[in-house]
């Protein structure tokens, strides 16, 4: 256990520049992720409709039908056969002109079909929401990987170097102690 807080303690110093208790649950929770190699990327949208009700579902169709130009020409269909047959009727007619029955009607459906939008808006910016949140903690886990590598090829080329280095050094010794055997003086060597 005291091993795992100073790993986390130390991930938490290098990838963020934060003490351990300073991260916040989503930052632990990528670095946890991170250290034991598991992905971070889920489906939210599956997640999120599977925490979906029947009545989500349906105010949400409802309100895709609502906002939609099948429903606006539908509508305006409906109005102008509404109309029209009421005109034609003249006397006879069911709701004649200023037409007040169909002014109900209009205000009912509005009045039931402005929260049912409302409702979906709602779910929908939870959605985003979660999106978002989501987006967040794979690019934090993409960036930590991403400094990691970067971390090993710096070590890797350090470790090249130094190797140059040595190589350099024995080519150098040996050179020496050629020139020592034979008999031309060696360079003095800055």
């Amino acid at each position: 256990m005291a091993d795992q807080n100073h790993n986390l303690s130390h991930a938490a110093d290098k990838w963020f520049g934060k003490t351990a208790e300073d991260l916040t649950d989503r930052e632990r929770q990528v670095l946890d992720r991170t250290a034991q190699r598991k992905t971070v990327s889920q489906n939210i949208n599956t997640k999120f409709d599977d925490g979906m009700t029947f009545g989500d579902r349906l105010a949400d169709r409802v309100a895709a039908f609502g906002g939609s130009w099948k429903f606006i020409i539908l509508f305006g269909v409906v109005l102008m056969v509404w109309v029209a047959s009421n005109l034609a009727l003249a006397r006879i007619a069911f709701d004649p002109y200023p037409f007040i029955f169909l002014n109900l009607i209009l205000s009912m459906l509005a009045a039931l079909q402005a929260p049912i939008i409302m409702m979906s808006q709602n779910r929908q910016a939870v959605k985003d929401r979660l999106d978002a949140a989501h987006d967040y903690e794979v690019n934090l886990k993409a960036e930590i990987e991403i400094k990691a590598l970067h971390d090993k090829l710096d070590q890797l080329r350090t470790q090249e170097i130094e190797a140059v280095l040595r190589k350099q050094e024995e080519q150098i010794a040996l050179l020496t102690r050629m020139l020592a055997q034979s008999s031309v003086p060696a360079p003095d060597r800055p």
